[in-house]
């Protein structure tokens, strides 16, 4: 096998390789590692998250840099604060034997007094976020102009969040950068877009396949109700003792109320999403890295940039609309080689979008039944004995007490005591699923021999939807339950559909069911909306910004 001192890298680096335990490098480094260290080469690599990225830039930025040079020599552009800090924190490690090697992180919600000054310390790599990156450029306090390296990590999930402008800012404003290197765990039209704008003949690497996912990811799918949802989420948890995992939902009152419900349940939970300050960020994320906390719930865009170690399960609450965002969400677990588990929750009007997910994520999906009460209480005891016997008693002067215990238990078999432990245990959990019902959704009509009706979607024949409703909003048979709303956000904003149905759930507080169809335009978009809740979403978003520009929205019929 390859190691990383076969890959053209200083002794220096190699030596903090080996520190670090990391003796053969992944595919995607050992494929970039030599391409970069030329430094002359633009490059796309293409691989899953968790596979090693930040030392395939990372290593080959520290080489080509010069350490006597005390100015900005290398920009790395990422999406999060987060991923932001984690890069740092891994340059800091490749570096340990590279004195006079600085790195600075740049980013939002701390103070951009104490970075300006990190900055005119002398540093030679700078890893940024792209908001905080420009407010330091309009500041005149960074100079790009002698910016030889740029790397944009994680670009797909950048552009999904609306910063194409901004990193088309950024790099208009590096005019004499050598190379520039992308980093992706995906590659939709945007990004090939940029590449071939601002790079230079690049270099594609691609590790797996493109949309792919971790073969070290075993996909399951659970079929429920709708209003079984969460009392399948509670299940599962409950058939996984020793999850360590990530919950995604749609919208941050989702994740919300959810957390407060598992919370009240005895359950250690959080909520991660856009209303927490980031302090309060800060906060959550700190428990759930020291395992103080066992499950983090999280919509997709506060979720973005996280990489923690270790995590067992992503839990799909619902369905995401794109598979780009599937795959991040499942990326989360089975990284660095380690295996994971990512569970969807679905009803059976999903089933034709999760087939769409699986034929283009290209990996097996497994119809698991949602567990029995019988069946979790028996998984729970399961769990409690093999925690029983692996409990350390070497430690305590545990041998002082057992006269006490043996004279306590004189009287009572060994059969009654491990049944009365049980109960101090288990109480509660037999209590509550005792008369658990059966929470798997079934297709009565296959039960009972007969041919399912064929699913056609919201549309009928002829356009016609079954709601009474044309393709064009109009109304045919008295099925007039949809307002029809106009927005001028669209495409041209950065928004794909996903981004932006996550964009107005989250602002206006609403559930995806109260949605109809989303038409996007590169301008403006229209909305299909249940009448009951157009109003409120008119009033959490009418007037407010985007960007630095005023949102319109209005009832796409009183414009006319």
């Amino acid at each position: 096998m390859t190691t990383f001192d076969a890959l053209g890298l200083d002794e220096r680096l190699v030596q903090a390789t080996d520190a670090l335990g990391f003796k053969n490098p992944t595919p995607i480094q050992e494929k970039a590692i030599p391409v970069l260290l030329s430094g002359t080469k633009d490059l796309v690599g293409l691989a899953q998250t968790g596979t090693g990225k930040t030392a395939a830039f990372g290593l080959p930025l520290l080489q080509v840099i010069d350490a006597a040079q005390k100015h900005p020599q290398a920009l790395v552009v990422c999406p999060t604060r987060e991923l932001c800090v984690q890069i740092v924190n891994e340059l800091e490690l490749f570096k340990k034997f590279m004195p006079g090697v600085y790195v600075a992180a740049v980013y939002g919600g701390t103070s951009i007094g104490q970075q300006i000054r990190d900055l005119r310390r002398g540093v030679q790599i700078v890893v940024a976020t792209p908001g905080r990156l420009i407010d330091l450029i309009e500041r005149k306090a960074i100079n790009l102009e002698q910016i030889g390296y740029v790397v944009l990590d994680e670009a797909d999930e950048m552009l999904n969040m609306g910063f194409q402008e901004d990193i088309e800012f950024i790099l208009q404003n590096t005019p004499n950068r050598e190379s520039t290197w992308l980093f992706s765990a995906t590659m939709p039209p945007e990004i090939r877009r940029v590449s071939k704008r601002y790079m230079k003949e690049p270099l594609e690497i691609t590790v797996g396949q493109v949309n792919s996912a971790n073969k070290n990811i075993d996909h399951q799918y659970f079929v429920t109700s709708a209003q079984h949802r969460y009392a399948a989420l509670k299940r599962l948890i409950d058939f996984n003792p020793g999850i360590y995992g990530i919950i995604f939902t749609r919208t941050k009152a989702d994740a919300q109320e959810i957390a407060e419900k598992l919370t009240r349940e005895g359950y250690d939970i959080d909520a991660l999403h856009g209303d927490l300050t980031q302090v309060q960020r800060d906060k959550v994320m700190g428990e759930f890295r020291e395992k103080t906390l066992q499950l983090l719930i999280a919509t997709d865009v506060a979720a973005r940039g996280i990489d923690v170690q270790g995590i067992t399960h992503v839990i799909n609450y619902e369905l995401p609309d794109d598979v780009e965002v599937y795959t991040h969400r499942s990326g989360r677990t089975g990284r660095a080689g380690n295996t994971g588990v990512c569970m969807s929750i679905v009803h059976m009007r999903e089933l034709g979008r999760l087939k769409q997910i699986q034929n283009i994520v290209k990996a097996p999906f497994h119809k698991l039944e949602i567990p029995s009460g019988k069946d979790v209480c028996r998984k729970q005891f399961y769990h409690f004995m093999d925690r029983l016997l692996q409990q350390d008693i070497s430690h305590g002067d545990y041998e002082t007490y057992v006269p006490m215990l043996e004279e306590k238990f004189a009287d009572i078999s060994k059969e009654d005591i491990l049944k009365r432990v049980a109960a101090s245990e288990f109480n509660r959990f037999l209590k509550y699923y005792e008369n658990a019902e059966d929470l798997n959704a079934r297709d009565q009509r296959r039960e009972r021999g007969e041919r399912p009706q064929v699913e056609r979607g919201a549309y009928g024949d002829r356009g016609q939807r079954r709601d009474g409703r044309d393709t064009k909003g109009r109304n045919f048979g008295g099925g007039g339950d949809y307002a029809r709303l106009f927005v001028n956000l669209g495409t041209k904003d950065g928004f794909y559909k996903a981004s932006f149905l996550q964009f107005i759930l989250d602002m206006s507080d609403l559930r995806k069911e109260v949605l109809g169809r989303i038409d996007m335009k590169e301008m403006n978009s229209w909305i299909e909306i249940d009448k009951s809740a157009a109003r409120q979403m008119i009033a959490a978003i009418d007037g407010k910004n985007y960007k630095g520009r005023r949102i319109r929205m209005n009832d796409a019929d009183s414009r006319r």
